[in-house]
């Protein structure tokens, strides 16, 4: 799956939450939405966080 920068995503081999920085190729670089140390994660290990995830992060959907 590919992710746009800004989505919100779970990196599966950690369950840490995270947000989408950059991609490159098959590579996909996140960090702690707070801010924080970047890291590298195939996109295949990557899924979209859930409604629920979201607001317990307190990650409110902006209204577009």
């Amino acid at each position: 799956m590919t992710y746009r920068e800004g989505a919100y995503v779970v990196d599966t081999r950690s369950a840490k939450l995270a947000q989408v920085m950059a991609r490159a190729g098959d590579r996909v670089y996140v960090r702690p939405p707070a801010g924080g140390r970047e890291w590298e994660a195939p996109a295949e290990a990557l899924r979209l966080v859930t409604r629920d995830e979201q607001a317990a992060a307190g990650l409110a959907r902006r209204p577009r």
